[in-house]
């Protein structure tokens, strides 16, 4: 029966993706620092729900290694935690949201990522594949999201990287560009958000549900196939054109 680590399970997409891989039969790492949610998610089944907070790595470290003793290995690692920070033009946003932004978009990926890294090259059988909650934010970014967009064009950079330095461990590297999917996050969406011409205006949304069927494929690829990059938004949302 096969792994799967989720960063930030116990709420949005990251609950959405555990509720599916569960589903599906997987064995899967709940990661989050709610710990209280994660228990909800993991009770009655085969789940293991583990307070992490991905910007500590003794917390990252901590987090893997209860997973491989629970589960034995890890096959698959969905890199999902993230922030969003309220926008702003880059010289009135306060600098903490700067930091914080970088700690848990891109330091907290990097963190998780690196633990997975190393237990998928020295397990037996070797390799596995991470998979990283990007945004097409990385490709077309909303007026006023400097920190946001910023760390999602470095998350690119992450996991091209690790596709790569991978290749002789059997490790793939892929990444998920979401937009407009229904949660905490993008509520903001469906009341009216800041348009590149100025305007004010509500965005059409998709579920989470549809998220995590597109992780699900990604993760369930035989070792030689691998999706690198994929996009899934809602359909009439403006990204193609935005601007």
């Amino acid at each position: 029966m096969a792994v799967m680590v989720i960063t930030g399970a116990s709420s949005g997409i990251g609950r959405a993706v555990a509720e599916a891989a569960l589903a599906a039969g997987w064995q899967v790492a709940l990661l989050a620092r709610r710990q209280s949610l994660l228990e909800e998610i993991a009770a009655g089944r085969d789940a293991l729900a583990h307070g992490c907070d991905v910007t500590d790595p003794a917390s990252v470290e901590a987090a893997f290694a209860a997973t491989v003793a629970r589960f034995g290995r890890i096959d698959v690692l969905f890199n999902n935690a993230g922030v969003f920070p309220k926008g702003g033009l880059i010289d009135e946003i306060p600098l903490e949201d700067w930091t914080n932004s970088v700690a848990v978009n891109l330091t907290g990926m990097f963190l998780c990522a690196r633990a997975a890294f190393a237990q998928m090259r020295r397990q037996a059988p070797q390799g596995g594949r991470i998979i990283n909650n990007g945004s097409i934010a990385a490709t077309a970014p909303r007026p006023g999201s400097v920190c946001y967009s910023t760390t999602k064009h470095a998350i690119t950079g992450l996991t091209r990287t690790l596709a790569l330095d991978g290749r002789p461990f059997n490790i793939a590297a892929g990444q998920i560009d979401v937009g407009n999917a229904r949660t905490e996050l993008a509520a903001r969406m469906e009341t009216g958000v800041l348009q590149a011409d100025g305007a004010i205006r509500t965005e059409p949304m998709m579920e989470t549900a549809d998220v995590a069927r597109s992780v699900l494929h990604m993760a369930s690829l035989p070792v030689g196939a691998n999706v690198l990059q994929m996009t899934v938004m809602a359909t009439n949302m403006p990204y193609v054109g935005r601007g």
